[in-house]
């Protein structure tokens, strides 16, 4: 574990908590917002998924955004948002394992902008995670991005749920990331929803619903 603090502009944010005491839930899941949202945008999904022995932690972006540009900008146009969001994510891990939470029982789930941030931050540091759940979201990269497969995540799930016709995520980028999570060994569940838009469904909560049954048990 690092003690030391992320990195500007979001290190040092608060982290907003629900659920059980860190080191005295069943599982810990890291939610990552969106653009423009905030911590308590995605801890609305808490009573939602249904987990209540549950610890939660839920990171707030400096402004409300990771990073300024789309996730497809050239990278360094987005820093350095991406590094400093990334160093949180990963800081949160750190302490999940830092109190005796094995990797297996740690998941990561981000919506939009935060599920391109928690999927790129899964992997640069892969491991047997409880699970890895993006809606609407890809890995970070223009286009022509080749992730190299370091490190693997020895058969942990990945969750990627996406419209086909999303305004922001191109169904292109969401095929790359399952193709790069599987190549890392990632068990990858990727569903496409004709029409969705840029939104959540009830078939993609039940997925994470029923995979934090399994990580809890």
């Amino acid at each position: 574990m690092t003690g030391a603090r992320p990195p500007a502009p979001h290190g040092g944010q608060p982290v907003a908590t629900r659920g059980a005491p860190l080191g005295q839930g069943r599982a810990v899941m890291i939610l990552v917002h969106g653009r423009n949202g905030t911590a308590a945008d995605i801890l609305t999904l808490v009573p939602v998924l249904g987990h209540p022995d549950f610890t939660y932690l839920a990171p707030a972006a400096a402004g409300g955004t990771w990073y300024p540009e789309s996730f497809l900008a050239p990278i360094a146009r987005n820093e350095p948002g991406i590094s400093s969001g990334i160093a949180v994510i990963h800081g949160l891990v750190d302490q999940a394992l830092a109190v005796g939470v094995p990797v297996g029982r740690v998941m990561l789930l981000g919506f939009s902008q935060g599920a391109c941030l928690a999927v790129t931050a899964a992997s640069r540091r892969p491991a047997r995670y409880g699970g890895v759940i993006a809606y609407s979201g890809g890995l970070i990269g223009p286009p022509g991005t080749g992730w190299p497969a370091t490190g693997s995540f020895d058969g942990a799930p990945a969750f990627l749920g996406c419209s086909d016709r999303d305004p922001h995520i191109p169904l292109e980028r969401v095929d790359e990331t399952a193709a790069a999570l599987a190549g890392m060994r990632a068990t990858v569940t990727r569903r496409i929803y004709p029409g969705m838009g840029h939104t959540v469904n009830e078939e993609e909560i039940a997925f994470a619903r029923e995979l934090m049954a399994s990580v809890a048990s």
